[in-house]
């Protein structure tokens, strides 16, 4: 084999395996989103517990210095040196633990246990020195975890110098200079994690909470889309069992015309079911229009229709298909009609759709208003895109549904009656 042909191999060996990588590589996102909520890999997004005021306990050990000073008896005043000492932990405990809930880290006592923590620290470093300036820097912990705010840099300055103040009439420029920089190192850095940290969390819960909402959204997309299709279809093929019940002693092939449009409405429903379901589902006036002839039909009710302006867009006419759909679905099963008219009416900038019948005022009553279940989603649908609906019973009897709607409707308005898969 050539030095030509074993290059060609390699080539095509590497090119074998980086397809396979690829492809196990769709396998494992595959994995991952079948995983869906119940995830199987570890979540390594995840932030954990939030912390508490135990994360800032291990830096006591910087008092182990004192404290060794007084079981050694090197401390002038041991029991003052001790008390001291007992109150400066038990304030700091106290001031840490608060500072991790929002609602007592701004609060005054919070706030007055934080001032006594800086008097118990200055009586100290002035009396005793040496170890005992160690306290500024837990002061300065204490101090970043409780003013996070905007006043946090003017403090956090402020300290840095009373404790370099301090510390120089205690022990010097040396002890000075590294107590300064540890004081405004402890609460800048301390502010700065706890505030990113909590920033992160609020940012995740608000994704979280963001994503519960389009959750909830489109589960009520599809419920008026569910609502509104079986609504419609179920109603035609009672009404059209009905006829075809009635026909059937004395006109069989009557009747078989009807039994054959409920088979072409089932079809025809499963094929806008699995529409709905996936999100492709775009209506159409003209095919609405159709249908809401063939339902009254049906239902020994005259349809009327008028039409007259521009054509519409896809996007109005889909609107306008949702209301003659569950305004005719009302006709045919409440309102005891004798004659429906539907009449699309386009203007320039607007387009205007009437559905009226001459039913009985039982009949309307049924319907309820605009308070129905299929009504009121109409209502939500032509607000989203700028539109209103109006229904209730007409002055000179029967009942009347109008939509309003703008020229031109914007996709992503119309998206709430037909979403697109994203």
């Amino acid at each position: 084999m050539t030095g030509r042909d074993r290059l060609r191999c390699q080539v095509r060996n590497w090119q074998a395996a980086r397809r396979e990588w690829k492809a196990e590589h769709e396998r494992f996102k595959a994995a991952r989103r079948a995983a869906g909520g119940k995830r199987e890999f570890a979540d390594v997004d995840h932030p954990g517990p939030p912390p508490t005021g135990f994360a800032l306990l291990p830096w006591l050990l910087m008092g182990l210095g004192s404290f060794s000073n007084l079981l050694q008896g090197r401390t002038p005043n041991p029991w003052v040196g001790g008390l001291g000492l007992l109150v400066f932990n038990s304030l700091y405990i106290y001031v840490t633990f608060r500072s991790f809930d929002r609602a007592k880290r701004g609060s005054v006592s919070t706030r007055v246990a934080l001032g006594l923590l800086g008097l118990v620290t200055t009586g100290l470093a002035l009396g005793y020195g040496g170890n005992w300036l160690m306290f500024f820097p837990l002061l300065g912990l204490a101090v970043g975890a409780t003013l996070r705010g905007p006043w946090l840099g003017r403090v956090g300055l402020l300290l840095t110098a009373y404790a370099g103040a301090v510390s120089w009439v205690r022990g010097g420029w040396d002890d000075a200079s590294n107590i300064a920089y540890a004081t405004f190192l402890s609460s800048m850095v301390t502010a700065a994690i706890l505030g990113l940290s909590e920033a992160v969390r609020e940012l995740r819960a608000a994704r979280e909470e963001l994503a519960r909402r389009a959750v909830e959204k489109e589960r009520l997309r599809f419920s008026r889309d569910l609502h509104d299709l079986l609504g419609h279809t179920l109603s035609v093929v009672v009404v059209k069992s009905e006829a075809a019940r009635r026909l059937a002693p004395r006109d069989m092939d009557a009747a078989l015309a009807q039994i054959s449009d409920i088979e072409s409405v089932g079809r025809q429903a499963l094929t806008e079911i699995r529409e709905a379901v996936t999100g492709y589902r775009e209506g159409s006036l003209a095919t609405e229009l159709t249908r809401a002839r063939s339902a009254l039909s049906a239902a020994s009710v005259e349809p009327v229709f008028r039409q007259s302006g521009t054509p519409l867009d896809p996007q109005t006419e889909a609107l306008l298909g949702w209301v003659v759909r569950e305004s005719v679905t009302n006709v045919v099963r409440h309102s005891r009609a004798s004659r429906c008219e539907i009449t699309v009416e386009g203007f320039a900038e607007r387009v205007r759709l009437t559905v009226a019948d001459d039913g009985t005022a039982t009949g309307t009553g049924a319907r309820g208003g605009v308070g129905g279940t299929g009504l009121k989603g109409l209502t939500e649908r032509l607000a989203a895109a700028g539109g209103s609906l109006t229904a209730g019973p007409a002055p000179r009897g029967g009942f009347t549904v109008t939509a309003d709607l703008p020229v031109g409707v914007d996709e992503r308005a119309a998206g709430t009656t037909a979403a697109r898969a994203r």
